[in-house]
Protein backbone atom coordinates (compact mmCIF):
# COMPACT_ATOMS: atom_id res chain seq x y z
CA UNK A 1 0.00 0.00 0.00
CA UNK A 2 1.19 2.70 -1.11
CA UNK A 3 -1.23 5.80 -0.04
CA UNK A 4 -4.50 4.46 3.03
CA UNK A 5 -7.28 6.75 3.75
CA UNK A 6 -7.95 7.31 7.30
CA UNK A 7 -11.65 7.04 7.62
CA UNK A 8 -11.41 8.89 10.83
CA UNK A 9 -11.46 12.49 12.30
CA UNK A 10 -9.84 14.17 15.19
CA UNK A 11 -6.82 12.80 17.54
CA UNK A 12 -7.21 9.19 16.36
CA UNK A 13 -6.82 10.27 12.57
CA UNK A 14 -3.95 12.07 13.15
CA UNK A 15 -2.59 9.19 15.27
CA UNK A 16 -3.03 6.93 12.11
CA UNK A 17 -1.59 9.28 9.61
CA UNK A 18 1.78 10.10 11.70
CA UNK A 19 2.87 6.08 11.42
CA UNK A 20 1.71 6.30 7.77
CA UNK A 21 3.70 9.25 7.20
CA UNK A 22 6.91 7.49 8.67
CA UNK A 23 6.63 4.17 6.63
CA UNK A 24 6.31 6.50 3.21
CA UNK A 25 2.78 5.63 2.91
CA UNK A 26 0.76 8.70 1.67
CA UNK A 27 -2.81 9.91 3.55
CA UNK A 28 -6.24 10.85 2.58
CA UNK A 29 -8.49 12.54 4.99
CA UNK A 30 -12.19 12.82 5.03
CA UNK A 31 -13.74 15.35 6.43
CA UNK A 32 -17.78 16.41 6.92
CA UNK A 33 -18.63 20.15 7.30
CA UNK A 34 -18.25 20.42 11.12
CA UNK A 35 -14.53 19.56 10.43
CA UNK A 36 -13.43 21.50 7.51
CA UNK A 37 -10.55 23.16 9.79
CA UNK A 38 -9.88 20.50 11.60
CA UNK A 39 -6.26 19.33 12.37
CA UNK A 40 -6.23 16.20 10.58
CA UNK A 41 -7.69 17.51 7.47
CA UNK A 42 -4.74 20.29 7.38
CA UNK A 43 -2.34 17.33 8.17
CA UNK A 44 -3.34 14.94 5.61
CA UNK A 45 -1.67 14.51 1.89
CA UNK A 46 -5.37 15.18 0.64
CA UNK A 47 -8.79 15.61 1.92
CA UNK A 48 -11.82 14.52 0.72
CA UNK A 49 -15.64 15.69 1.81
CA UNK A 50 -18.07 13.38 2.70
CA UNK A 51 -21.11 15.50 4.04
CA UNK A 52 -22.55 17.06 6.66
CA UNK A 53 -21.69 17.47 10.39
CA UNK A 54 -23.98 14.52 11.38
CA UNK A 55 -22.10 11.52 11.07
CA UNK A 56 -25.02 9.52 9.39
CA UNK A 57 -24.55 12.11 6.56
CA UNK A 58 -20.66 11.49 6.71
CA UNK A 59 -18.54 9.23 8.70
CA UNK A 60 -20.83 6.50 8.71
CA UNK A 61 -21.95 6.53 5.06
CA UNK A 62 -20.28 3.57 3.78
CA UNK A 63 -20.45 4.65 0.12
CA UNK A 64 -18.85 8.09 0.72
CA UNK A 65 -15.92 6.30 2.43
CA UNK A 66 -14.93 4.30 -0.63
CA UNK A 67 -15.80 6.61 -3.09
CA UNK A 68 -13.69 8.79 -1.78
CA UNK A 69 -10.80 5.93 -2.11
CA UNK A 70 -11.80 5.71 -5.70
CA UNK A 71 -11.45 9.21 -6.39
CA UNK A 72 -7.74 9.43 -4.79
CA UNK A 73 -6.58 5.92 -5.43
CA UNK A 74 -6.02 5.25 -2.00
CA UNK A 75 -5.35 1.30 -2.12
CA UNK A 76 -6.53 0.49 1.73
CA UNK A 77 -8.77 1.95 4.62
CA UNK A 78 -7.59 2.71 8.37
CA UNK A 79 -11.42 3.09 10.37
CA UNK A 80 -9.65 4.27 13.93
CA UNK A 81 -12.41 3.05 16.32
CA UNK A 82 -15.81 4.29 16.48
CA UNK A 83 -17.81 5.13 13.36
CA UNK A 84 -17.62 2.14 11.03
CA UNK A 85 -14.69 0.13 12.82
CA UNK A 86 -16.40 -2.56 13.90
CA UNK A 87 -19.27 -2.22 11.01
CA UNK A 88 -19.17 -6.22 9.17
CA UNK A 89 -20.98 -4.54 6.36
CA UNK A 90 -18.50 -1.65 5.63
CA UNK A 91 -15.60 -4.19 6.15
CA UNK A 92 -17.37 -7.15 3.46
CA UNK A 93 -18.24 -3.83 0.87
CA UNK A 94 -14.75 -2.72 1.61
CA UNK A 95 -13.32 -6.33 0.35
CA UNK A 96 -16.12 -6.11 -2.71
CA UNK A 97 -14.51 -2.97 -3.95
CA UNK A 98 -10.96 -4.49 -4.53
CA UNK A 99 -9.82 -2.59 -1.27
CA UNK A 100 -8.06 -3.72 1.99
CA UNK A 101 -9.60 -2.82 5.15
CA UNK A 102 -6.61 -2.56 7.64
CA UNK A 103 -8.17 -4.71 10.48
CA UNK A 104 -9.96 -7.99 10.60
CA UNK A 105 -12.02 -10.41 8.04
CA UNK A 106 -16.30 -9.38 8.49
CA UNK A 107 -16.57 -12.54 9.22
CA UNK A 108 -14.38 -11.87 12.75
CA UNK A 109 -16.71 -9.10 13.19
CA UNK A 110 -19.77 -10.22 13.03
CA UNK A 111 -19.22 -12.96 15.42
CA UNK A 112 -17.25 -11.17 18.12
CA UNK A 113 -19.42 -8.11 17.80
CA UNK A 114 -22.63 -10.80 19.02
CA UNK A 115 -21.70 -11.31 22.61
CA UNK A 116 -23.63 -14.72 22.73
CA UNK A 117 -21.61 -15.74 19.53
CA UNK A 118 -18.51 -14.52 20.74
CA UNK A 119 -19.20 -16.61 23.82
CA UNK A 120 -19.73 -19.57 21.71
CA UNK A 121 -16.67 -19.57 19.79
CA UNK A 122 -15.00 -18.26 23.12
CA UNK A 123 -15.88 -21.71 24.47
CA UNK A 124 -14.17 -24.13 21.63
CA UNK A 125 -11.09 -22.80 23.66
CA UNK A 126 -12.62 -23.76 26.84
CA UNK A 127 -12.33 -19.89 27.71
CA UNK A 128 -13.47 -19.29 31.46
CA UNK A 129 -17.00 -17.70 31.52
CA UNK A 130 -19.46 -15.78 34.09
CA UNK A 131 -22.11 -18.22 35.13
CA UNK A 132 -25.44 -17.82 33.11
CA UNK A 133 -26.75 -18.63 29.82
CA UNK A 134 -25.26 -19.01 26.77
CA UNK A 135 -28.01 -18.46 24.18
CA UNK A 136 -30.54 -15.31 24.00
CA UNK A 137 -33.39 -15.69 26.32
CA UNK A 138 -36.80 -16.79 24.80
CA UNK A 139 -38.71 -18.66 27.96
CA UNK A 140 -38.85 -16.31 30.50
CA UNK A 141 -40.40 -18.51 33.40
CA UNK A 142 -37.27 -20.73 32.17
CA UNK A 143 -34.51 -17.98 32.09
CA UNK A 144 -35.91 -16.59 35.90
CA UNK A 145 -35.18 -20.52 37.25
CA UNK A 146 -31.92 -20.01 35.73
CA UNK A 147 -31.45 -16.88 37.61
CA UNK A 148 -32.24 -18.66 40.63
CA UNK A 149 -29.66 -21.47 40.11
CA UNK A 150 -26.68 -19.19 39.42
CA UNK A 151 -28.28 -16.94 42.00
CA UNK A 152 -28.94 -13.21 42.55
CA UNK A 153 -28.12 -10.35 42.03
CA UNK A 154 -27.76 -11.50 38.21
CA UNK A 155 -26.74 -9.23 35.25
CA UNK A 156 -29.47 -9.15 32.35
CA UNK A 157 -27.01 -8.01 29.00
CA UNK A 158 -27.75 -6.98 25.15
CA UNK A 159 -26.20 -9.64 22.94
CA UNK A 160 -25.61 -6.66 20.43
CA UNK A 161 -23.73 -3.04 21.28
CA UNK A 162 -22.04 -2.34 24.53
CA UNK A 163 -21.53 0.89 26.55
CA UNK A 164 -24.19 -0.20 29.75
CA UNK A 165 -27.39 -0.06 27.64
CA UNK A 166 -29.52 -2.60 27.85
CA UNK A 167 -28.15 -4.09 30.82
CA UNK A 168 -30.02 -4.15 34.26
CA UNK A 169 -28.71 -5.56 37.10
CA UNK A 170 -31.66 -7.90 39.15
CA UNK A 171 -31.55 -8.40 43.19
CA UNK A 172 -34.50 -10.84 43.51
CA UNK A 173 -36.69 -13.01 41.16
CA UNK A 174 -39.55 -10.94 41.93
CA UNK A 175 -37.74 -8.23 39.76
CA UNK A 176 -36.78 -10.16 37.01
CA UNK A 177 -39.58 -9.95 34.36
CA UNK A 178 -39.90 -6.20 34.36
CA UNK A 179 -36.22 -5.67 34.42
CA UNK A 180 -35.78 -8.32 31.57
CA UNK A 181 -38.71 -6.22 29.58
CA UNK A 182 -37.10 -3.12 30.34
CA UNK A 183 -33.54 -4.32 28.54
CA UNK A 184 -35.10 -6.16 25.77
CA UNK A 185 -36.64 -2.65 25.25
CA UNK A 186 -33.27 -0.91 25.56
CA UNK A 187 -31.28 -3.25 23.17
CA UNK A 188 -34.05 -3.13 20.59
CA UNK A 189 -34.34 1.01 20.81
CA UNK A 190 -29.83 1.09 20.67
CA UNK A 191 -28.86 -1.69 18.59
CA UNK A 192 -32.25 -3.13 16.22
CA UNK A 193 -31.57 -6.43 18.49
CA UNK A 194 -33.38 -7.13 21.86
CA UNK A 195 -31.63 -10.47 22.89
CA UNK A 196 -30.27 -10.61 26.07
CA UNK A 197 -29.09 -13.30 27.97
CA UNK A 198 -27.99 -13.98 31.80
CA UNK A 199 -25.03 -13.43 33.78
CA UNK A 200 -24.00 -13.76 37.57
CA UNK A 201 -23.44 -10.33 38.32
CA UNK A 202 -19.80 -9.58 39.99
CA UNK A 203 -20.09 -7.15 42.52
CA UNK A 204 -16.92 -5.32 42.71
CA UNK A 205 -15.22 -6.29 39.03
CA UNK A 206 -11.98 -5.08 37.57
CA UNK A 207 -12.21 -4.76 33.84
CA UNK A 208 -8.85 -6.03 32.37
CA UNK A 209 -8.14 -6.57 28.64
CA UNK A 210 -5.55 -7.84 26.62
CA UNK A 211 -4.11 -6.57 23.91
CA UNK A 212 -3.63 -9.18 20.72
CA UNK A 213 -2.42 -9.41 17.53
CA UNK A 214 -2.94 -11.83 14.43
CA UNK A 215 -1.28 -11.98 10.91
CA UNK A 216 -2.52 -14.07 7.94
CA UNK A 217 0.24 -16.05 8.35
CA UNK A 218 -1.20 -18.06 11.47
CA UNK A 219 0.59 -15.90 14.37
CA UNK A 220 -1.10 -14.57 17.15
CA UNK A 221 0.60 -12.57 20.00
CA UNK A 222 -0.41 -10.57 22.99
CA UNK A 223 0.89 -7.09 24.49
CA UNK A 224 0.05 -7.74 27.90
CA UNK A 225 -3.02 -6.00 29.98
CA UNK A 226 -4.54 -3.04 30.58
CA UNK A 227 -6.51 -1.57 33.57
CA UNK A 228 -9.71 0.02 32.44
CA UNK A 229 -11.75 -0.22 35.87
CA UNK A 230 -12.16 3.30 36.53
CA UNK A 231 -15.33 4.14 34.44
CA UNK A 232 -18.33 6.31 34.22
CA UNK A 233 -21.60 5.53 33.05
CA UNK A 234 -19.59 2.11 31.68
CA UNK A 235 -17.41 4.22 29.66
CA UNK A 236 -13.53 4.01 30.57
CA UNK A 237 -11.72 7.00 31.84
CA UNK A 238 -8.44 6.15 32.58
CA UNK A 239 -6.51 2.98 31.81
CA UNK A 240 -3.20 1.75 32.18
CA UNK A 241 -0.37 -0.39 31.59
CA UNK A 242 0.43 -3.12 33.97
CA UNK A 243 -2.33 -3.90 35.90
CA UNK A 244 -1.42 -3.12 39.57
CA UNK A 245 -3.14 -6.36 40.90
CA UNK A 246 -2.35 -9.40 38.04
CA UNK A 247 0.69 -11.72 39.26
CA UNK A 248 2.81 -13.34 36.53
CA UNK A 249 0.73 -16.07 36.96
CA UNK A 250 -2.52 -14.98 35.81
CA UNK A 251 -1.08 -12.52 33.29
CA UNK A 252 0.31 -15.21 31.27
CA UNK A 253 -3.05 -17.67 31.98
CA UNK A 254 -5.14 -13.99 30.97
CA UNK A 255 -2.64 -14.04 27.54
CA UNK A 256 -3.12 -17.43 26.89
CA UNK A 257 -6.77 -16.91 26.74
CA UNK A 258 -7.11 -13.94 25.06
CA UNK A 259 -4.56 -15.44 21.92
CA UNK A 260 -7.16 -18.56 21.60
CA UNK A 261 -10.14 -16.25 21.37
CA UNK A 262 -8.58 -14.38 18.52
CA UNK A 263 -7.84 -17.84 17.09
CA UNK A 264 -10.81 -18.86 17.71
CA UNK A 265 -11.92 -16.77 14.34
CA UNK A 266 -8.67 -16.52 12.85
CA UNK A 267 -8.22 -13.27 14.01
CA UNK A 268 -6.25 -10.91 11.70
CA UNK A 269 -5.14 -7.09 12.69
CA UNK A 270 -5.61 -5.56 16.13
CA UNK A 271 -7.95 -6.86 18.69
CA UNK A 272 -8.53 -6.46 21.93
CA UNK A 273 -9.72 -9.51 24.51
CA UNK A 274 -12.10 -8.14 27.35
CA UNK A 275 -11.99 -10.00 30.61
CA UNK A 276 -14.33 -9.21 34.00
CA UNK A 277 -12.27 -10.04 37.08
CA UNK A 278 -13.68 -10.29 40.70
CA UNK A 279 -12.51 -9.89 43.66
CA UNK A 280 -10.57 -13.29 44.62
CA UNK A 281 -8.69 -12.74 41.00
CA UNK A 282 -10.84 -15.10 39.45
CA UNK A 283 -11.11 -14.01 35.51
CA UNK A 284 -13.89 -14.38 32.61
CA UNK A 285 -14.26 -13.77 28.99
CA UNK A 286 -16.14 -10.32 28.85
CA UNK A 287 -16.40 -9.22 24.71
CA UNK A 288 -13.82 -9.08 22.00
CA UNK A 289 -13.28 -5.77 20.56
CA UNK A 290 -12.41 -5.88 16.73
CA UNK A 291 -10.68 -2.66 16.25
CA UNK A 292 -7.89 -0.48 18.19
CA UNK A 293 -8.53 0.36 21.13
CA UNK A 294 -8.58 4.28 22.25
CA UNK A 295 -6.33 3.33 25.15
CA UNK A 296 -3.59 1.46 22.96
CA UNK A 297 -1.02 4.34 23.69
CA UNK A 298 -0.56 3.09 26.74
CA UNK A 299 0.27 -0.54 25.58
CA UNK A 300 2.68 1.01 22.89
CA UNK A 301 4.77 2.88 25.90
CA UNK A 302 5.04 -0.55 28.19
CA UNK A 303 6.28 -2.48 25.48
CA UNK A 304 7.64 -0.09 22.68
CA UNK A 305 5.51 -1.49 19.82
CA UNK A 306 3.72 1.06 17.22
CA UNK A 307 0.67 -0.49 17.16
CA UNK A 308 -0.57 1.46 13.83
CA UNK A 309 2.39 0.50 12.12
CA UNK A 310 1.72 -3.57 12.79
CA UNK A 311 -1.54 -3.10 12.01
CA UNK A 312 -0.66 -1.46 8.35
CA UNK A 313 2.12 -4.16 7.75
CA UNK A 314 -0.24 -6.82 8.70
CA UNK A 315 -3.11 -5.72 6.06
CA UNK A 316 0.12 -5.65 3.42
CA UNK A 317 0.36 -9.72 4.28
CA UNK A 318 3.42 -8.78 6.32
CA UNK A 319 4.35 -11.05 9.30
CA UNK A 320 3.90 -9.20 13.17
CA UNK A 321 7.63 -8.13 13.65
CA UNK A 322 8.05 -9.93 16.49
CA UNK A 323 7.45 -13.02 18.29
CA UNK A 324 5.56 -14.03 22.15
CA UNK A 325 9.12 -14.29 23.33
CA UNK A 326 10.64 -10.95 22.20
CA UNK A 327 7.85 -9.29 24.15
CA UNK A 328 8.52 -7.44 28.15
CA UNK A 329 7.07 -5.39 30.21
CA UNK A 330 9.24 -1.91 30.42
CA UNK A 331 7.88 0.83 32.63
CA UNK A 332 3.88 2.23 33.49
CA UNK A 333 1.56 3.91 31.44
CA UNK A 334 -1.16 5.90 32.57
CA UNK A 335 -4.09 7.40 30.40
CA UNK A 336 -6.68 10.25 31.52
CA UNK A 337 -9.19 10.70 28.52
CA UNK A 338 -9.52 14.20 28.53
CA UNK A 339 -13.15 14.87 27.88
CA UNK A 340 -15.16 18.19 27.19
CA UNK A 341 -17.69 17.01 30.13
CA UNK A 342 -18.90 18.12 33.48
CA UNK A 343 -17.77 15.63 36.13
CA UNK A 344 -19.96 17.76 38.59
CA UNK A 345 -22.96 17.01 36.67
CA UNK A 346 -22.59 13.92 36.06
CA UNK A 347 -20.36 13.81 33.34
CA UNK A 348 -22.68 15.43 31.07
CA UNK A 349 -20.81 17.11 27.80
CA UNK A 350 -20.37 20.58 27.67
CA UNK A 351 -19.57 22.64 24.50
CA UNK A 352 -18.05 25.94 23.25
CA UNK A 353 -14.14 27.50 22.24
CA UNK A 354 -11.12 26.56 23.15
CA UNK A 355 -10.33 30.05 24.23
CA UNK A 356 -7.06 28.42 26.24
CA UNK A 357 -5.52 25.16 25.05
CA UNK A 358 -2.01 24.74 26.05
CA UNK A 359 -0.85 21.11 26.21
CA UNK A 360 1.90 19.68 29.04
CA UNK A 361 5.35 18.39 28.19
CA UNK A 362 8.29 17.25 29.40
CA UNK A 363 9.66 13.89 29.66
CA UNK A 364 7.42 10.98 29.86
CA UNK A 365 4.44 12.93 28.64
CA UNK A 366 2.47 12.34 25.31
CA UNK A 367 -0.77 14.08 24.04
CA UNK A 368 -2.55 12.12 21.61
CA UNK A 369 -5.45 15.11 20.72
CA UNK A 370 -6.89 16.58 17.15
CA UNK A 371 -7.31 20.41 18.83
CA UNK A 372 -5.79 23.26 19.17
CA UNK A 373 -6.35 26.92 20.56
CA UNK A 374 -9.40 28.67 19.11
CA UNK A 375 -11.48 25.63 18.00
CA UNK A 376 -14.60 24.82 18.66
CA UNK A 377 -15.86 21.58 19.80
CA UNK A 378 -18.46 19.97 18.21
CA UNK A 379 -21.64 18.59 19.30
CA UNK A 380 -21.96 15.98 16.78
CA UNK A 381 -19.14 13.38 17.86
CA UNK A 382 -17.62 11.99 21.59
CA UNK A 383 -17.00 14.97 23.37
CA UNK A 384 -13.07 13.63 23.92
CA UNK A 385 -10.18 16.59 23.25
CA UNK A 386 -7.57 14.63 23.71
CA UNK A 387 -5.87 11.39 25.80
CA UNK A 388 -3.36 12.33 28.51
CA UNK A 389 -0.58 9.43 28.48
CA UNK A 390 2.12 9.40 30.86
CA UNK A 391 5.28 7.01 31.31
CA UNK A 392 7.55 5.72 34.18
CA UNK A 393 10.03 3.54 35.24
CA UNK A 394 6.76 2.49 37.99
CA UNK A 395 3.63 2.80 38.54
CA UNK A 396 4.46 5.66 41.32
CA UNK A 397 6.70 7.46 38.94
CA UNK A 398 3.31 7.67 36.57
CA UNK A 399 1.11 8.56 38.67
CA UNK A 400 3.21 11.42 39.47
CA UNK A 401 3.78 12.76 36.23
CA UNK A 402 0.41 12.17 35.15
CA UNK A 403 -0.72 14.90 38.27
CA UNK A 404 2.25 17.38 36.91
CA UNK A 405 0.80 17.15 33.77
CA UNK A 406 -2.68 17.39 34.48
CA UNK A 407 -1.68 20.62 35.90
CA UNK A 408 0.01 21.92 33.32
CA UNK A 409 -2.79 21.25 30.86
CA UNK A 410 -4.49 24.51 30.50
CA UNK A 411 -8.07 24.68 29.13
CA UNK A 412 -10.65 27.29 29.47
CA UNK A 413 -13.66 27.92 27.61
CA UNK A 414 -15.03 24.91 28.31
CA UNK A 415 -15.35 22.08 31.18
CA UNK A 416 -13.48 19.09 31.38
CA UNK A 417 -12.52 15.84 33.38
CA UNK A 418 -8.85 16.88 33.77
CA UNK A 419 -9.97 17.80 37.49
CA UNK A 420 -11.39 14.94 38.05
CA UNK A 421 -8.53 13.30 36.74
CA UNK A 422 -6.16 14.89 39.14
CA UNK A 423 -9.00 13.81 41.93
CA UNK A 424 -7.99 9.95 40.82
CA UNK A 425 -4.76 10.41 41.00
CA UNK A 426 -4.57 11.76 44.15
CA UNK A 427 -7.02 8.96 45.78
CA UNK A 428 -5.87 6.08 48.35
CA UNK A 429 -7.91 3.86 47.00
CA UNK A 430 -6.02 4.44 43.16
CA UNK A 431 -2.72 5.06 44.84
CA UNK A 432 -3.25 1.46 46.65
CA UNK A 433 -4.49 -0.55 43.75
CA UNK A 434 -7.75 -1.35 45.81
CA UNK A 435 -10.71 -0.49 43.62
CA UNK A 436 -12.89 -1.52 40.81
CA UNK A 437 -15.25 -0.56 38.16
CA UNK A 438 -17.35 1.06 40.94
CA UNK A 439 -14.68 3.51 42.22
CA UNK A 440 -16.59 6.89 40.85
CA UNK A 441 -20.01 5.89 42.61
CA UNK A 442 -18.03 5.19 45.94
CA UNK A 443 -15.94 8.14 45.97
CA UNK A 444 -16.47 10.81 44.04
CA UNK A 445 -19.18 13.40 44.87
CA UNK A 446 -18.78 17.01 42.87
CA UNK A 447 -17.91 18.91 45.95
CA UNK A 448 -14.69 17.34 46.11
CA UNK A 449 -14.03 19.36 42.96
CA UNK A 450 -15.64 22.09 44.40
CA UNK A 451 -13.34 21.86 47.57
CA UNK A 452 -10.23 21.55 45.27
CA UNK A 453 -11.26 24.55 43.50
CA UNK A 454 -11.57 26.45 46.51
CA UNK A 455 -7.96 25.31 47.91
CA UNK A 456 -6.40 26.34 44.34
CA UNK A 457 -8.28 29.90 44.61
CA UNK A 458 -6.92 30.29 48.58
CA UNK A 459 -3.48 29.46 47.70
CA UNK A 460 -3.46 31.65 44.18
CA UNK A 461 -5.03 34.49 46.65
CA UNK A 462 -2.05 33.83 49.37
CA UNK A 463 0.40 34.07 46.19
CA UNK A 464 -0.92 37.45 45.08
CA UNK A 465 -1.20 38.69 48.74
CA UNK A 466 2.79 38.07 49.28
CA UNK A 467 3.80 39.26 45.29
CA UNK A 468 1.69 42.64 45.93
CA UNK A 469 3.58 43.12 49.26
CA UNK A 470 6.75 42.19 48.23
CA UNK A 471 6.08 45.00 45.59
CA UNK A 472 5.08 47.68 47.81
CA UNK A 473 8.22 46.92 50.00
CA UNK A 474 10.50 47.54 46.81
CA UNK A 475 8.43 50.96 46.01
CA UNK A 476 9.06 52.13 49.47
CA UNK A 477 12.80 51.64 49.81
CA UNK A 478 13.44 53.22 45.91
CA UNK A 479 14.58 55.96 46.59
CA UNK A 480 13.87 59.31 43.80
CA UNK A 481 17.44 59.57 43.01
CA UNK A 482 17.31 55.24 42.30
CA UNK A 483 15.00 56.16 39.81
CA UNK A 484 16.66 58.60 38.26
CA UNK A 485 19.89 57.16 37.92
CA UNK A 486 17.66 53.96 36.75
CA UNK A 487 16.88 56.26 33.97
CA UNK A 488 20.23 58.06 33.18
CA UNK A 489 21.80 54.67 32.63
CA UNK A 490 18.83 53.10 30.42
CA UNK A 491 19.08 56.05 28.63
CA UNK A 492 22.68 56.77 27.85
CA UNK A 493 22.29 52.92 26.87
CA UNK A 494 19.69 53.61 24.07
Amino acid sequence: MQKILVANRGEIALRVMRSAREMGIKTVAVYSAADRDALHVRYADEAVFIGEAPSNQSYLVIEKIIDACKKTGAEGIHPGYGFLSENAEFARKVREAGLILIGPSPEAMEIMGNKLSAKAAALKYNIPMVPGTEEAITDIDEAKARAVEVGFPILIKAAAGGGGKGMRIVDTAADFEEQMNLAVSEATSAFGDGSVFIERYVSSPRHIEIQVLGDTHGNIVHLFERDCSVQRRHQKVIEEAPSSVLTPAIRERMGRCAVDVARSVNYTGAGTVEFIMDEKLNFYFLEMNTRLQVEHPVTELITGIDLVKEQIQIARGEAISFKQEDLAINGHAMELRVYAEDPANNFLPDIGTLQTYLTPKGPGVRVDDGFEQGMEIPIYYDPMIAKLITYGKDRTKAIERMIRAIDEYKITGITTTLGFGRFVMQHEAFISGNFDTHFVKKYFTPEVLESTDESEMEVAALIMERLLAAKKSVLTTTTTSDISNWVKNRSNNL
